[in-house]
């Protein structure tokens, strides 16, 4: 891995799918969605969300990827990821730097996400970042779509 300081962090744009499900790919244990996660997913996400998704990029390489939205209340991430060559070099704390900003500048001023109990190493990472682990609250779901499967890496 060449510096941290040649990778730029931007916008993601659906042009950069191709890369970014390349990367979701790689990372073990990593969650998929069938519909959410395909390309039509993320065009019609990113298009609710121009401007607070993100990407870390070197020489052409996605190396780390945030989706994120808001509510018009509430900002939200999902998928956040690095490519585990790049971990621990501050990529992941830029990213989430970044959409912070972009969220900000719409007016938001809280961030939430889940990260799942068995995501040692991100849940390591919030952690570590600032973030609040909560436990007055029960996360709940009703699933509108049962072919919006969720398949896990391995």
């Amino acid at each position: 891995m060449a510096g941290t300081m040649s990778i730029i962090v931007r916008e993601m744009t659906p042009a950069d799918y191709d890369k970014v499900y390349e990367l979701w790919m790689s990372i073990q244990g990593f969650g998929i969605r069938s519909i959410d996660d395909s390309r039509e997913g993320v065009e019609r996400f990113l298009k609710r969300n121009p401007t607070t998704s993100v990407v870390a990029e070197q020489n052409g390489r996605i190396v780390g990827a945030i989706l994120c939205g808001h509510d018009g209340r509430t900002g939200f991430f999902y998928h956040v990821c690095v490519a585990s060559d790049y971990r621990h070099h501050g990529v992941g704390h830029r990213m989430v730097h970044f959409a912070m900003k972009a969220l900000q500048a719409e007016g938001i001023n809280k961030v939430s996400l889940i990260a799942f109990k068995s995501n040692e190493a991100g849940n390591e990472f919030w952690h570590n970042v600032g973030w609040v682990e909560r436990s007055d609250v029960n996360y709940y779901d009703f699933v509108l779509n049962e072919e919006n499967i969720t398949n896990f890496n391995k």
